[in-house]
């Protein structure tokens, strides 16, 4: 039987010379901590960052590795890492990937292409994790109750009135 290696990712980062990521990672068979540079060999400007992070993550070389970083994270480095090489600053790369980031309340999500809504629902479920209380947390508190005000009127909604129009 094999030995299994387990490596928990504790920091995932860019190094722009030579284009690379770079993993700070604990090596838990050894109880050490330590560095794995994964060089972006024939990346460019143009290159297409999902696919860069995809190739990245399903490497056999460094696949436990990548574990425990999302796609997403290493799609936002490659991201940055496209932008420098276009000749970006970082705080131009930062804002720009910011703005892909954020979901727009008042766009209409039934116009946009598969591709697109997709990139918005990992946005929303990267958010919700992000935001979602778990039981483990310090702040967690099950079966929360909560009370609304009664005397203020209650506003109805155009689709709330009954119709006898039908479907």
């Amino acid at each position: 039987t094999r030995k299994r290696m387990t490596f928990t990712a504790q920091k995932c980062g860019i190094c722009f010379q030579p284009p690379s990521i770079v993993l700070i990672y604990r090596d838990n068979s050894q109880d050490k901590t330590r560095r794995r540079v994964m060089p972006a060999r024939n990346f460019s400007r143009f290159s297409d960052c999902s696919t860069a992070a995809e190739q990245l993550k399903n490497n056999p070389r460094h696949k436990a590795y990548l574990e425990g970083v999302s796609l997403h994270q290493l799609h936002r480095l490659f991201s940055l890492l496209r932008g420098h090489l276009g000749g970006e600053s970082l705080a131009e790369s930062l804002e720009k990937f910011r703005q892909e980031e954020t979901i727009d309340p008042e766009e209409d999500m039934n116009k946009l292409d598969d591709k697109e809504l997709a990139k918005r629902k990992s946005i929303m479920d990267e958010l919700f994790e992000k935001n979602r209380k778990k039981k483990d947390d310090p702040d967690f508190v099950y079966d929360i109750e909560v009370e609304f005000p009664q005397d203020e009127k209650l506003e109805s909604c155009g689709w709330d009135v009954e119709s006898d129009e039908e479907f």
